[in-house]
């Protein structure tokens, strides 16, 4: 999965209206400090990013926020209309290295490169877009690395029959239905707020195999050596 054991979670900045998806967050952060995995994440502190990242600074493990210069605030964290603002080297928060990127296209580069798989809870069109991105990039090739999908409260039950649409009618290969792993808890819903999501995510994200060769493209070596369009691992 590349040479660093890092992850990334992308997530809301809100945190919805269910109990149990910030305690699905809590579970993975839990998880991933305990399994001494790096967090990288969106930066900031409100919703579920902020317990997912919360939660891994409280089992002493590291994070890292990618945050787009757009989202600096020079003041307080506020929700917003359009958007939330992120407080750098917040009170309480100070151990998170925060990076500042020029765009949300850096930040994703950013924050694909720096890890070994990715994590996705619930949220909103951010969270959608991004899951679906990286999920791309293993089927074009330019990594590979798994993308796990905590179905809280079958949260990520539309996508799984979207994927499956796409696959009924031709537009998706059956076997890149394996490229995103869902993780659907109990089959009772009234179990979700104390299921242990963060074990259960972790355990997927390391059974993830995929051939790397199987890749719709072929990022052959640039002049400089490096494969040329490919995201390398740091």
């Amino acid at each position: 999965m590349g040479s660093t054991n890092a992850v990334a979670v992308y997530c809301g900045s809100s945190s919805g209206t269910e109990k149990a998806f910030s305690s699905a967050a809590i579970s993975l952060g839990h998880a991933i400090a305990d399994a001494g995995r790096p967090l990288v994440y969106g930066g900031g502190s409100k919703g579920i990013m902020g317990v997912v990242s919360g939660a891994v600074l409280e089992r002493g493990g590291d994070v890292t926020g990618i945050v787009p210069a757009a989202m600096v605030a020079a003041g307080g964290e506020s929700q917003k209309a359009n958007g939330v603002d992120v407080v750098l080297n917040e009170a309480g928060r100070e151990k998170i290295v925060n990076i500042v990127v020029e765009s949300m296209h850096e930040r994703k580069v950013e924050m694909a490169r720096r890890v070994a798989g990715f994590f996705g809870l619930p949220g909103g069109f951010g969270t959608f877009e991004e899951v679906l991105e990286v999920t791309t990039w293993t089927q074009l090739g330019i990594h590979n690395k798994p993308v796990v999908l905590l179905n809280v409260l079958s949260f990520f039950e539309p996508l799984r029959q979207l994927i499956n649409n796409g696959v009924e009618y031709g537009f998706i290969k059956p076997v890149s239905k394996e490229l995103i792993v869902f993780v659907d808890g109990p089959s009772s819903p009234a179990e979700h707020d104390s299921f242990d999501w963060g074990m259960a995510s972790i355990k997927a994200l390391e059974a993830w195999q995929h051939d790397a060769d199987y890749g719709l493209y072929r990022w052959t070596a640039g002049a400089d050596g490096k494969r040329v369009g490919a995201l390398e691992s740091t």
